[in-house]
């Protein structure tokens, strides 16, 4: 699966940054960009012109606690996995970073391989739970709730289980085509009963629903034995 998760490393160890940065690049999975400090991570943060679906955050930054920072970013509202880096793995300290709003709290030094399970397991998590929000075009989603939701009309269009599967495998896919058989296999399981033809009537209902124009598609296209969200509609919230 070709996911690209954007995700944004805090530290000031630039030998640390680095080293997550390839790993988290193998594989094409993620997507990481960094910060050295809080200042850096919030002015980044603050751009808006880019999503993120995890932060790593150290704890000592030179410019202020990590803990902190991250309470901040609770309070305003984001909910995407925080997975925060200590040298320390007292129970206290942990707990400090749990009750600041921390997911997961990782005590260096660490094994990559065990971060990179932990980091995916809440990912998985975080994108099956409720809070999950995800920008479609000119609707957010959140795939828990199969719901899509025009702002500017105030329409909520309600979507089956297979099409808001549909619509969550396309969007990780980042704009790319996503081959019809990989996308049947995705959604259905490698049910032999199971079509492209089923696939095909679940496309096409799913742009009925969500295309202005449903014989000219914008975001839904099909592209190269298969099909992916145009760039427009995986472009992050603003």
């Amino acid at each position: 699966m070709t996911s690209h998760h954007p995700i944004l490393i805090v530290d000031d160890d630039r030998a640390l940054r680095a080293t997550l940065s390839e790993q988290l690049q193998a594989g094409n999975e993620f997507a990481p960009t960094e910060a050295g400090t809080i200042a850096e991570a919030e002015a980044i943060l603050a751009k808006g012109d880019q999503r993120f679906d995890a932060i790593i955050l150290d704890v000592g930054l030179p410019d202020g606690d990590g803990r902190g920072f991250c309470a901040r970013l609770r309070k305003a509202g984001m909910k995407i996995p925080i997975i925060m880096l200590t040298g320390s793995a007292e129970e206290q300290d942990v707990v400090r970073g749990l009750d600041s709003g921390a997911t997961d709290y990782v005590a260096k030094p660490f094994r990559l391989a065990e971060l990179l399970a932990r980091l995916r397991a809440h990912l998985r998590n975080f994108e099956s739970s409720e809070d999950a929000v995800l920008q479609i075009g000119p609707y957010t989603f959140r795939p828990a709730m199969k719901l899509l939701h025009e702002p500017v009309k105030n329409r909520r269009i309600r979507l089956t289980d297979k099409e808001a599967a549909i619509l969550k495998y396309l969007y990780r896919a980042g704009g790319k085509s996503v081959g019809r058989q990989i996308l049947l296999n995705e959604v259905w399981g490698y049910n032999a009963a199971v079509t492209t033809h089923t696939l095909e009537t679940h496309v096409y209902r799913l742009r009925q629903k969500i295309e202005p124009e449903p014989n000219q598609a914008r975001l839904l296209i099909t592209e190269g034995g298969g099909y992916r969200l145009s760039q427009e509609a995986t472009e992050p919230v603003a």
